[in-house]
C-alpha cells in the first residue's frame, strides 16, 4: 500500500515510475509491465550499468567502459589492413639510425637525449600505450554531452517534477552519452593510428614517459611514394621524434600544459542540444547496441557541438595553437641543421614534412570530430625563423634557454616580430590571461596528484 511520499515536496514513487514511462516511451523505449520489471529491463539493455539509486547498485563501476571502447579502437585498426608487429630486422635498423641522430643532436642541441631506449610499435601499441593521454582529454566533453542529455528531458523549471526522475536516470544518461561518444572516440583513434608515423607526430605528449617511437607500418604507407632512401627517411623522421622528445623531456612543463590547454578547451565546450535531439529520434532506439550507437555518432558527426566557441575557448585555442607552432618550428631549426649537413635529401625529405602538416587528415578530423577544435599549427615556419633568429643571435644555449620557464616563451605577438623578440624589446601583454594561468597551473598540479 502507498502511504505517498516519505518526503515533503518530493513526488510519490507510482508517479515517478509513471512519469518515467512517460519519458521512455517518448524516447521509444519500451516502457511496459510493472516499475520493477521496466527497471530490470532497463538495466540489462545498459549492461547491467543503471543502478538508479537502488540497493545493490555499485556506484564506483562508472558509466563509461574506457577498455571497449579501446578495443573498438583496436578493431577499426585491425579493419585498414594488416598490422604486424615490428620484428627484429626493424628494431636493429631503429637503434642504429637513432645512435646516428643523437650523435649530430649533441651537436646542435642543448637537451639531452631521453634514456628510454626506441622503440618500433604496431598501430595497436600505439592505441594501447597513448589511450590514458586521449582519456583524460575527452572526459570533459562527456560530462558536457550528459548535461546536454539531461537537458532534453527537463523543462528548467524549479519545481519541474521531472527534475528528480532526470537525476534518477543519470546512470541512463550517462550510459547513453559514452556509448555515443565511444564510438566516436573509437572510430577517430583507429583512423589517427594508421596515419601517424612517430609516437608525437600529432605535436602532443600522449606517452606515458619521454621515447622515441617509430610505427613502421605507416611509414611505409606514408612515404613509399617518394623518390627517397627509405633509410634516408627513416632517419629523418628518427631525427625528428628525438629532437622532440629530447624537448619534451628536458621541458618538464610543456607536454602537461599542451594536454592542460586541450583539457581547458574541452572544458568549454557546448553540446548541441538540438542535434542529439535529432540523433535520438532513432525508430528501434530500445536496442541500444554498439552497432546503434554508431549509427547514432554518425548521424551526430560534425554536429556535437555548436557552432560558435566562447571567448575563453578562443583564448586557448590561440595559445595552443602558438605552442604547437613553437615547438614543431623548433624541431625544424634543429633538424635543419643536422640535416643540411648529413643528409644529402634534407630539401626534398623537409618539403614532404610541410606537406604533409599542411594536408588535412585524420589528425585534424580527430580533434575537430572528437572536440570541436581546429588544431593545426599554422604559424611553424614563422616559428622556425625566430628560433633560427635566436640562434644566430645567442647560440644554441640562448635559443634553447628560452624553454625555461612559460613566461618567457614567444607569444603570437612575437612571431609577428622576431627581430623585436630577439632584441629584447618585447612588451608583454598579459592583460586577461591570469585567470587563464591560475586554472592551468591548477590543472598542471592535479595532473602531477594523479601520477
Amino acid at each position: 500500500m502507498n502511504d505517498g511520499p516519505q518526503n515533503p515536496g518530493q513526488p510519490d514513487p507510482e508517479e515517478m515510475a509513471e512519469q518515467l514511462r512517460r519519458m521512455m516511451q517518448q524516447l521509444g523505449l519500451p516502457a511496459n509491465g510493472d516499475f520493477a520489471s521496466f527497471m530490470t529491463q532497463l538495466s540489462q539493455m545498459f549492461g547491467g550499468q543503471v543502478g538508479f539509486g537502488m540497493p545493490g547498485a555499485d556506484p564506483s563501476s562508472g558509466p563509461v567502459d574506457w577498455s571497449h571502447i579501446k578495443d573498438m579502437a583496436r578493431h577499426i585498426t585491425a579493419s585498414h589492413g594488416p598490422d604486424p608487429t615490428p620484428g627484429q630486422q626493424e628494431r636493429i635498423a631503429l637503434l642504429d639510425a637513432s645512435r646516428l641522430a643523437e650523435s649530430w643532436l649533441d651537436r646542435e642541441c642543448e637537451f639531452a637525449q631521453v634514456s628510454t631506449q626506441p622503440a618500433c610499435w604496431s598501430r595497436a601499441e600505439w592505441i594501447e600505450h597513448t589511450f590514458s593521454s586521449w582519456q583524460s582529454v575527452v572526459e570533459p566533453v562527456l560530462v558536457s554531452l550528459t548535461e546536454a542529455m539531461s537537458g532534453l528531458m527537463s523543462s528548467g523549471e524549479p519545481n519541474d517534477p521531472m527534475a528528480a526522475l532526470t537525476q534518477m536516470m543519470g546512470p541512463v544518461l550517462r550510459r547513453m552519452s559514452a556509448m555515443l561518444y565511444g564510438a566516436q572516440l573509437a572510430q577517430g583513434l583507429g583512423e589517427l593510428s594508421t596515419s601517424t608515423v612517430t609516437g608525437t607526430e600529432i605535436g602532443l605528449q600522449v606517452l606515458s614517459v619521454p621515447q622515441v617511437i617509430l610505427l613502421p607500418t605507416n611509414i611505409a604507407a606514408a612515404w613509399n611514394d617518394l623518390d627517397l632512401d627509405p633509410r634516408d627517411v627513416e632517419l629523418y623522421l628518427v631525427l625528428r621524434e628525438s629532437a622532440r622528445q629530447r624537448l619534451f623531456n628536458a621541458v618538464s612543463w610543456l607536454g602537461p600544459q599542451l594536454l592542460a590547454l586541450v583539457e581547458h578547451y574541452a572544458r568549454e565546450i557546448r553540446i548541441d542540444s538540438s542535434a542529439i535531439e535529432d540523433a535520438i529520434n532513432i525508430d528501434d532506439l530500445s536496442q541500444l547496441t554498439p552497432e546503434k550507437a554508431q549509427e547514432m555518432s554518425e548521424h551526430l558527426q560534425g554536429r556535437l557541438f555548436e557552432p560558435t566557441r566562447t571567448p575563453e575557448q578562443e583564448g586557448v585555442l590561440e595559445r595552443l595553437e602558438t605552442l604547437l607552432a613553437l615547438i614543431e618550428g623548433w624541431v625544424d631549426e634543429v633538424t635543419s641543421q643536422v640535416a643540411r649537413t648529413w643528409l644529402p635529401s634534407h630539401d626534398q625529405l623537409a618539403e614532404a614534412v610541410r606537406r604533409r602538416r599542411a594536408t588535412s587528415g585524420p589528425a585534424e578530423v580527430f580533434f575537430q570530430s572528437l572536440l570541436g577544435l581546429e588544431l593545426r599549427p599554422r604559424r611553424v615556419r614563422d616559428a622556425a625563423n625566430l628560433w633560427a633568429a635566436l640562434r644566430d643571435a645567442r647560440g644554441t644555449v640562448g635559443r634553447d634557454q628560452v624553454w625555461n620557464h612559460p613566461d618567457i616563451v614567444p607569444t603570437t605577438a612575437d612571431l609577428d616580430d622576431p627581430l623585436g623578440y630577439v632584441s629584447g624589446e618585447r612588451q608583454d601583454s598579459a592583460e586577461g590571461g591570469d585567470d587563464l594561468d591560475a586554472e592551468l597551473e591548477e590543472l598542471l598540479r592535479d595532473h602531477g596528484q594523479d601520477e
